[in-house]
């Protein structure tokens, strides 16, 4: 059978429910901390069931779009509703626990390297790293680029090419793990306190210490609504 032709994929109703929750948000003109209506009155409003448009707020919660407060209400995360396609999400759902098992396994021996052999230098970057994660934070951000100078400068300060060079292999999967974790409702600061606690690790050369503290960092990081979500497919 010819693969142009085989059957096309119907949208999936709460797919459709996501397209006009994004049209909603333009055409009102909602900004981050607004409220969304309740999901009844979505469900009478759009036509379609609960359920749907439960799915359709579990997809927007998954990618940090939107909070749910249990009682509470849905709200806006960001001033738009720009979500990705269900099928990228189960793509990086699907890869995301073997990058963050990886990023566990090399960061954590980095850790501990970088506990040994940093230098003067390297704690200069260290710490000039999570200066920059405090102000993105402080701005409103989610750090992003302050973690993955962080990262970039345990690396370093491990003087490992070869570890050096697995991490630059993974490099993108790794963006995507970190962006996935820093969305999440309060990780950023979490996320900067466990830097801090690996950074003291480093500074006072206690390689194992350095290493636990890498190691409960990037198990915090594993802990995202994606991998909590089961897609319907």
């Amino acid at each position: 059978m010819s693969e142009a032709l085989r059957p096309m994929p119907r949208p999936r109703l709460y797919e459709q429910v996501v397209d006009r929750l994004r049209s909603y948000v333009g055409e009102a003109g909602l900004r981050a901390g607004d409220r969304l209506p309740p999901e009844r009155e979505l469900s009478q409003r759009l036509g379609v069931s609960r359920a749907s448009v439960r799915q359709a707020i579990v997809v927007l919660e998954v990618q940090g779009l939107v909070e749910v407060r249990h009682g509470g209400g849905t709200y806006l995360r960001r001033d738009s509703l720009d979500a990705e396609s269900v099928e990228r999400l189960v793509e990086r759902r699907r890869r995301l626990p073997e990058v963050l098992e990886a990023r566990e396994a090399l960061e954590t021996k980095l850790a501990e390297l970088a506990a040994e052999r940093r230098t003067a230098d390297d704690l200069t970057a260290l710490r000039a790293a999570l200066d920059h994660m405090t102000e993105e934070i402080a701005a409103g951000a989610d750090g992003v680029e302050g973690d993955r100078r962080f990262h970039a400068a345990v690396t370093a300060a491990a003087h490992s090419g070869l570890l050096a060079d697995f991490m630059r292999s993974i490099a993108e999967q790794i963006t995507e793990s970190r962006v996935e974790s820093l969305r999440q409702p309060g990780r950023p600061a979490r996320s900067l306190a466990q830097h801090r606690a690996i950074l003291e690790a480093i500074e006072s050369g206690h390689q194992k210490a350095a290493a636990a503290a890498m190691r409960r960092h990037v198990r915090t990081v594993a802990k995202v609504r994606l991998l909590d979500w089961e897609p319907d497919r």
